[in-house]
């Protein structure tokens, strides 16, 4: 265990909406950008504190990020941020593949021209951010490319689960997401996707699609080499 998340500094919620599905918003964006990095302790009181409740939507929040993975709960101890377990994310990536596989191939049966603008609009507004290095903006772009995907194949609840699961393997890419050459790649990657599309191409959507989603795997011992207290292979 390491250091802890500090802040002084109030944040406040929207009182319309229950606090603990915020509050677990919240901190699973924190700890999916590594703004949280594994072995981060949570206090429950400075938590409390910093969102201006009490401690019990703050509890039903880390236990729900406890249920993902994402942190790891020590009874009447810590609640400390968890490693990327390697296992979780192998199996999060087979979900994801086997889901997408099936949805490349429903769009290119469909070739739906409102849907290959609206990802060709995504795929510029990425590329507008390879040389600002803005890596947050670029990751949820990317979610949203996914998405439309999905929503388009009829399948939005299958994206749900699929975000649910994929806390180890977001981190992992993350962590890929700096080196270089790989944002352009995922860029490339993404318009190969929809040029396949487009064409009614299921083949080369798939491969392409293949090809995408294995990228960041491919470099698990690069990244473990660079982040060695990060991983672990569960």
């Amino acid at each position: 265990m390491k250091n802890h998340a500090h802040s002084s500094t109030v944040t406040r919620l929207d009182r319309s909406r229950h606090a603990a599905p915020q509050v677990f918003e919240r901190l699973r964006e924190m700890i999916l950008s590594l703004e949280l990095t594994p072995g981060t302790v949570l206090s429950r009181t400075e938590l409390a504190n910093r969102y201006g409740l009490s401690q019990t939507p703050v509890r039903d929040a880390l236990m729900k990020l406890g249920e993902e993975g994402l942190v790891d709960i020590y009874p009447q101890h810590a609640t400390v941020v968890s490693q990327i377990n390697v296992t979780s994310a192998l199996q999060a990536h087979f979900l994801r593949r086997s889901i997408e596989l099936e949805v490349v191939r429903t769009l290119a049966e469909q070739r739906n021209a409102a849907l290959i603008a609206q990802l060709r609009e995504t795929i510029a507004r990425q590329t507008e951010l390879l040389d600002l290095k803005n890596y947050e903006q670029f990751s949820l772009l990317d979610q949203a490319f996914h998405r439309q995907m999905y929503e388009a194949a009829g399948v939005p609840q299958l994206w749900d689960l699929v975000r649910r699961l994929s806390g180890h393997i977001d981190r992992l890419r993350r962590l890929h997401l700096p080196v270089e050459g790989k944002t352009m790649a995922v860029v490339r990657d993404h318009a190969e996707i929809i040029d396949a599309i487009e064409h009614g191409d299921v083949e080369a959507a798939q491969a392409a699609l293949r090809k995408h989603l294995s990228g960041t795997l491919n470099q698990i011992d690069q990244i473990r080499t660079s982040h060695p207290n990060f991983l672990a292979d569960g």
